[in-house]
């Protein structure tokens, strides 16, 4: 195979994919872009420029995605109400075919014939990167470099690192490994791979402990239009400043914690630390505006197919036919989901206490155990026995036990 000739590198200014910088310029000889994306990290960000020119890199982009995260990729998997083995919210899933994304949009507009990433051999985000890569860009060279290379350790990587003048922080590591986005923060290995151990209290960034929570109840209402979130307590806000804002509040309650033992896409298990503050309450406001807005029939249509919209995220087939195909159909459906959600968050917990919309399907004078004059108590009866007729004749042609 022919030696690439201009690469463009999903980078984040870390030990690793600085190491993985340094090493396709001395690997290849070939020219290196470097790419960061701004996710809401809660890092400085101006300093990655100049560290992946002294690196190596060619040239730096370095772009501010917070709005298009939310809107184009969070927001559609919140309209879905995704969540993977009944815990997981998807924080990193969703953030990686975005960069992916931007970054086969960097290779084409600077002609670049391959593309790089800095994901190990072992998990998911290799999957998740080179499945958009492909599905974006087929014809692309995907280097992996972790599945390649022979610094398949740490101390093997500080001394490169040390050895090409690529700075390291001389701080003690925090022993586990760490991804942050607006949506979340997740933590995995180290001392967390024992899935017996308690996580440090002091290892979290976006959330109290409920210990430390306020003594006093807070409300917050939520305002939707056709299933996505616009306004918080009456103001209306742009995607990212909502999902910010619902962060802080959530956050200095202690909602949002998760534990969780998951399956990987590779085949292993993994245990895994999120915070996900404002998406666990987008998560609950959006299910009780649904509750009261959209038909029986279609909500358990759509809740059959949650699980497996969950998968497609998680593995990576977020530019997959069969998601946006069940998008499009999830998407149709929340053209009614219009109102207002209330939820009380205290001490960790947050659980909805209101709900309203203009077009509301819930009817007080149908639902009421008060006198009425719209249901017929008696059409019950015929109802039943219709219903029961199959459960009967399975129960008359039964055996007999002795």
């Amino acid at each position: 195979m022919e030696q690439p000739k201009k690469v463009v590198l999903a980078y984040s200014g870390g030990l690793d994919t600085s190491v993985i910088l340094r090493w396709l310029v001395d690997r290849y000889g070939c020219e290196v872009i470097a790419f960061c994306a701004d996710l809401g990290q809660g890092e400085e960000l101006a300093p990655v420029r100049e560290k992946a020119t002294r690196t190596g890199a060619s040239k730096v982009y370095v772009e501010d995605l917070r709005q298009e995260f939310v809107r184009d990729f969070v927001f559609p998997m919140l309209r879905a109400n995704a969540v993977y083995e009944g815990g997981y919210l998807l924080g990193t899933s969703i953030a990686r075919p975005l960069i992916a994304k931007r970054q086969i949009e960097i290779a084409v507009a600077e002609g670049a014939d391959a593309v790089a990433h800095g994901a190990t051999g072992k998990g998911n985000d290799q999957v998740r990167f080179e499945l958009t890569y492909y599905a974006l860009r087929p014809e692309i060279r995907v280097i992996a470099p972790w599945r390649i290379w022979d610094l398949n350790s740490r101390s093997k990587l500080i001394e490169f690192a040390q050895r090409h003048g690529i700075p390291v922080p001389v701080t003690v590591e925090k022993p586990y490994s760490m991804d942050r986005n607006l949506f979340h923060v997740s933590y995995e290995g180290g001392i967390l791979e024992d899935p017996w151990r308690e996580p440090y209290d002091d290892m979290f960034l976006l959330t109290v402990s409920p210990e430390r929570a306020p003594d006093r109840p807070e409300y917050v209402e939520i305002d939707y239009e056709e299933g996505n979130p616009v306004g918080v307590n009456g103001e209306r806000l742009a995607p990212a400043e909502l999902l910010a804002r619902l962060n802080e509040i959530a956050g200095r309650h202690g909602v949002g914690r998760v534990d969780i033992v998951e399956n990987r896409y590779v085949g292993m298990k993994s245990r895994g630390v999120y915070e996900t503050p404002g998406g666990t309450l987008l998560h609950l406001a959006h299910r009780a505006v649904e509750s009261i807005t959209l038909d029986r029939e279609v909500m358990h249509l759509r809740d059959s197919l949650v699980p497996r919209y969950a998968e497609m995220v998680y593995y990576g087939y977020w530019f997959s036919p069969e998601r946006q195909m069940l998008q499009a159909m999830i998407d149709e459906a929340q053209k009614s989901v219009t109102g207002t959600a209330r939820l009380k968050l205290y001490k960790g917990s947050a659980w909805v206490v209101g709900r309203k919309a203009p077009r509301s399907l819930y009817r007080p004078d149908i639902a009421t155990f008060e006198a009425d004059s719209v249901y017929r108590q008696a059409d019950a009866e015929g109802f039943i026995r219709l219903n029961a007729l199959r459960l009967k004749i399975a129960g008359q042609v039964r055996p007999k036990s002795d």
